[in-house]
């Protein structure tokens, strides 16, 4: 087996032709398996095997610096690298990461997770060798979907500046989660099928090259100078004008081609786009049929490739998706805004009922936000669907385009809260914190699937900025019989009690329900009440508790910094509380990937650790 040859970075380039072919058969094979027992991002990584081969091939480690975007599908970097025992543990808590960290290995040189930042990444450490006269290679791959991120711009507006060596790698598989959409997406669909440039460029040289005497000689100089026979047409003229030399499409799947072009590339002094094209899924027919299903999977059945928990219930996602379809048929100023994730935020149905009123702006967050800011100042009625960790990325666009213009934009936050598997860069518990620090927004956080069909209805009649944020899986369908009617800042009082307040957020609701349930066993008697609002909390019924409870707890899904209960604290305070307050929340640090009940159990965010702590703090006052 080749595979076991792999011992380090570098060990491939010990690898005959043949051990190649076969090491790429045989880390498919490895991937296709391990993944179907432990769920991961797997169409990404099928479809770049040759590519990262070939980036090994031509780089020495841990030397060369190769960054890549997004990084999910650095899967085939971490076997090459040693780390084929990882993936035993791959996602889980305290195992290898599902995305390059610089903690892992030293050829993890930059860590990633969220789209369009490995230009900016690899400019950083280009200039970094160049200011400190080191020699190495400076990589970034970027996908097709990710180059249509305003930030890979940025950076490629910035790196003609460079004169020295500095290779992009355009890994275009034509989508990325979602199918790539706006003009750049048809302008790589012409580099991708550009025959008849191909024919031209051969053409025109095998013409020069038949005049007596100079014709080669003119061939020869053509290719030597900037201005050559590629740059005589359309295909790659996006790029040269930005200063970057365009070379391909090259075949992503043939690893003697692309690592011919990579050393001729690496010759260039400046920056060098290489337009590499692969197949998302490669290799793995149901993968290919479906890229996205297969963009990150739960474990699966090899051969038919259907998941093997078929007893999925509805998520919070599939509420809202039945719920925007409803929406949109009966009021047709709702328009609905994604940033390539109509499938992932549950927009596809709303999508083929009203196609005239879905927008998909490609991975362009902040542009997304401005749009649909617009949209509501022109009288319609945008729902901005998005994951948590992803509307971080339009803070600005959020305050200053929709907040201060008081512009009525829905904002539809999926995954709030802890997501798991994906790790640091995917948790969505900062929202609350950098919502709520905005004048002029509502946030607002349903207990359960009913509420959440409530809060959406009343957010589309609201006349100004309005959150709603849920979290990721399946949606909780207990307390039914409480479905008090929305109230601008109002609480819902869900079971009343004399010892201790338990103030929940959102998903919190069902903790906090478990938690009363495990204080009355002991004889304490606890008041629950959904805190719904996040902003504007509910002041009146806190002022009123402040008069009732010794003990006020309040649980939120979100980092404490910033967040509800901290506001809520100093609330209290400032009211001359005299009681005890216990902020359960998620603690001011960055949390690693795992299990979502595990890591709740570490943060002392489950029933068991919040009663715990509260008959801690009850019993220090008793003494």
């Amino acid at each position: 087996m080749v595979l076991e040859k792999i011992k380090q970075y570098n060990d491939i380039k010990k690898l005959t032709p043949d051990e190649l072919e076969t090491l790429r058969g045989e880390i498919r094979k490895f991937l296709i398996e391990k993944l179907s027992e432990t769920g991961g991002h797997l169409a990404s990584n099928l479809g770049v095997v040759e590519l990262t081969m070939a980036l090994h091939l031509v780089c020495n480690f841990p030397e060369d610096k190769l960054i890549w975007d997004v990084g999910h599908q650095s899967y085939t970097h971490k076997i090459l690298t040693g780390r084929i025992s990882g993936f035993d543990s791959l996602r889980k808590y305290g195992g290898m990461s599902g995305f390059p960290k610089r903690a892992e290995s030293p050829c993890d040189c930059f860590d990633t997770g969220h789209s369009s930042t490995s230009l900016s990444a690899g400019l950083g450490y280009a200039w970094a060798r160049e200011l400190a006269g080191e020699n190495y290679h400076v990589i970034s791959v970027i996908g097709d979907g990710a180059l249509t991120g305003g930030m890979a711009f940025e950076a490629m507006n910035n790196a003609s500046r460079l004169k020295k060596n500095f290779m992009i790698v355009l890994n275009d598989n034509e989508m990325s989660i979602s199918k790539n959409v706006g003009g750049l997406s048809v302008q790589l669909s012409k580099l991708r099928t550009s025959d008849n440039y191909n024919g031209l460029k051969e053409g025109v040289a095998q013409s020069l090259e038949k005049i007596p005497v100079y014709g080669d000689r003119i061939v020869d100089r053509i290719r030597k100078t900037k201005s050559s026979i590629k740059q005589m047409v359309i295909p790659g003229m996006l790029f040269e004008e930005m200063g970057i030399m365009y070379i391909g499409p090259v075949d992503g799947h043939d690893i003697s081609a692309m690592v011919k072009v990579f050393q001729e590339a690496m010759q260039v002094q400046g920056p060098v786009l290489v337009h590499v094209i692969t197949k998302k899924g490669y290799g793995y027919l149901p993968a290919e049929r479906h890229p996205a299903r297969f963009h990150g999977t739960d474990p699966f059945d090899i051969e038919t490739g259907l998941p093997k928990n078929t007893g999925r219930k509805a998520s919070y996602t599939d509420i809202f998706s039945t719920v925007m379809r409803k929406m949109g048929d009966r009021d047709e100023k709702v328009v609905a805004v994604t940033a390539a994730m109509e499938t992932g935020t549950g927009l596809k149905r709303f999508h083929n009922m009203f196609p005239e009123r879905f927008f998909d702006v490609g991975i362009a967050e902040e542009h997304a936000v401005t749009f649909a800011a617009a949209l509501a100042a022109g009288g319609r009625k945008p729902v901005f669907a998005v994951y948590s960790s992803f509307l971080q990325r339009a803070y600005d666009q959020i305050l200053h385009d929709v907040c201060m213009q008081q512009l009525p934009v829905v904002f539809a936050v999926d995954r709030a809260g802890l997501v798991g598997s994906d790790g640091e860069t995917h948790q969505g518990v900062f929202d609350v914190s950098f919502l709520t620090s905005i004048p002029g927004m509502t946030v607002m956080a349903p207990k359960n699937k009913w509420e959440l069909s409530d809060m959406m209805k009343f957010a589309l009649q609201f006349q100004a900025p309005i959150a709603l944020r849920y979290p990721r899986g399946e949606a909780y369908t207990g307390l039914q019989e409480y479905r008090a009617p929305i109230v601008l800042g109002k609480s819902e009082r869900i079971y009343e009690g004399n010892d201790v307040l338990l103030f929940a957020l959102g998903s919190m609701v069902k903790t906090a329900e478990q938690v009363r349930d495990a204080l009355e066993e002991t004889g304490v008697s606890a008041e629950l009440v959904n805190a719904r609002f996040a902003k504007p909390f509910d002041r009146t019924y806190l002022s009123d508790a402040a008069e009732r409870f010794s003990y006020i707890v309040t649980m939120e899904e979100n980092v404490i910094t910033g967040g509800m209960g901290e506001q809520i604290t100093e609330f209290l305070t400032e009211q001359g509380y005299q009681g005890k307050i216990i902020n359960i929340a998620v603690p001011d640090e960055f949390v690693p990937h795992g299990n979502v009940d595990l890591l709740k159990e570490k943060l002392g965010l489950d029933a068991v650790s919040v009663t715990e702590r509260i008959k801690k703090e009850m019993s220090k006052t008793k003494r």
